[in-house]
């Protein structure tokens, strides 16, 4: 017992210290000076620290907007029952876009979809060129790792506010927005593609998306005023095509913050800041009012990416609910240590030793056998009869006559040298008597006649026999 009790013990000691080691730990990393860092950010809806964007989410779902977290491969936005309009990209991704994915996403949003990036340094595997417009992003200042994105004091250090360029869906009652001062900044350029030798007169229509809105841009990059959006222009196989160019809806004097442009029959929209709508930044001026334009501007069910942020829905739920907390390394370690504990309850420490060996000859086996057999059988009658048989024999060696002596003269002799009164006596011999021969008796009967019988050798002091005691015992054990 005392073996088991240090086992016991130690096991427990054990857990205390993996709970209060992995408790220690998790404390530590929930710092969020540690944490959280624009060098490393974690821009996933789930993420409730400054550089998450889970008020956005909550703030979308709760104000009404169709908003949902995308948990698959881009591949299934193309299937068939699928009633997502606009597919929402944040920051830079846990889990890059391989080059199969991003056709697809393009494949999608050239069928009519809306795809919006929000990145200083948006995956240039999605920012592709649009019909000879092409887009560059430029990095002006790089996060530094003493900035903490939760003060947006330090995040907004000599940054202006910066006012819509003109009236469109994106900047409807936006006034202005105050981004951080990591914004990068978007350029684009028309690089003249050529009609290839296979193609046919191609016809450019006036593109019908922002036919409410004034689009007019100023000078591009190099100078040039892209063509009239109204113009309808016939053009042979070695001719130019002319594209509307991408809408700039937001910049500042380094160059475009927020901008659209047309692929296939969708669109592309492009924040080069996500600061704007991360948890740390939203609160800012009218940022909120533009992330809500910008997202869920043009309607329809709104998807946010959770797959490339490394929440896939092929993982384990129970292991993503509990990620970033001790329980699964704590969960672990008791494994490890349960498996250490089998291993070593399994192996011998000592030379083998025979199983001990059961002497089941007990004398009493019989009587136990019988008992049962009688109870089964309701053979009441029998269990009465091997009982009072043995108490007749000592209560007349009691009384000092013949085994066959009648009923009467043993009453007579047991009430001379005793306290028991004679009718008590013969009543019970009697009603023994009466259920040997014959009579009804039920269990209860039977149970108040033993025990009235018992009551009878315990009053006149009559002990069991030395072989019976020795039986008693064996069946017992030690």
């Amino acid at each position: 017992m005392r073996q088991r009790l240090l086992i016991i013990a130690t096991v427990v000691v054990v857990l205390g210290l993996l709970i209060v080691l992995n408790a220690a730990s998790y404390v530590q990393n929930s710092n969020p000076e540690q944490m959280e860092s624009e060098l490393a950010p974690n821009r996933s809806t789930y993420h409730s620290g400054a550089t998450g964007t889970r008020a956005l989410y909550d703030l979308l779902n709760e104000s009404g907007y169709n908003v949902t977290r995308w948990r698959e491969t881009p591949k299934l936005l193309t299937k068939e029952g699928t009633d997502i309009s606009t597919f929402v990209v944040i920051g830079s991704t846990l889990v890059p876009f391989e080059e199969e994915e991003a056709t697809d996403l393009l494949a999608w949003v050239s069928s009519g979809g809306r795809l919006v990036l929000i990145d200083r340094r948006p995956e240039t595997k999605l920012l592709h060129d649009s019909n000879g417009w092409t887009i560059n992003i430029d990095v002006l200042e790089y996060p530094s790792g003493a900035i903490d994105p939760s003060k947006p004091k330090d995040m907004t250090d000599e940054v202006n506010s910066v006012r819509p360029v003109q009236p469109t869906v994106l900047t409807r009652a936006v006034e202005s927005v105050k981004p951080s001062r990591f914004a990068s900044v978007a350029r684009f350029s028309y690089g003249k593609p050529v009609v290839g030798a296979s193609e046919p007169m191609i016809k450019v229509a006036p593109d019908p998306t922002y036919e409410d809105e004034e689009e007019e841009t100023d000078e591009t990059e190099h100078g040039k005023q892209p063509p009239p959006r109204s113009a309808t222009k016939t053009v042979s196989k070695q001719e130019q095509i002319l594209f509307p160019a991408p809408v700039v809806h937001l910049r500042d004097r380094r160059g475009a913050l927020l901008l659209d442009y047309g692929y296939g029959k969708g669109r592309i929209t492009v924040l080069t800041d996500p600061y704007i709508v991360a948890n740390g930044g939203i609160q800012l001026e009218d940022n909120l009012q533009l992330a809500v334009n910008t997202i869920a501007g043009r309607g329809g069910k709104i998807a946010f990416d959770e797959f490339h942020q490394g929440r896939a829905s092929s993982r384990n739920e129970f292991a993503a609910y509990f990620q970033g907390t001790p329980v699964l390394a704590l969960a672990g370690q008791l494994v490890l240590l349960t498996l250490v504990v089998l291993w070593t309850q399994g192996r011998r420490f000592g030379r083998p030793l025979p199983l001990p060996q059961v002497d089941r000859r007990s004398s009493l086996e019989f009587v136990a056998s019988m008992a049962e057999l009688q109870h089964r059988a309701r053979a009441y009658d029998l269990a009465i009869e091997n009982i009072y048989s043995r108490t007749r024999r000592v209560l007349t060696r009691y009384a000092g006559v013949d085994y066959h002596s009648s009923r009467a003269e043993i009453v007579e002799r047991i009430a001379a040298r005793s306290s028991v009164a004679p009718a008590k006596l013969e009543a019970v011999m009697r009603d023994c008597e009466e259920a040997i021969n014959g009579g009804a008796i039920n269990e209860r009967q039977a149970i108040a006649l033993v025990r009235r019988l018992r009551e009878i050798e315990g009053a006149l002091g009559l002990r069991m026999r030395s072989r019976e005691l020795k039986q008693a015992a064996e069946q017992l054990g030690p």
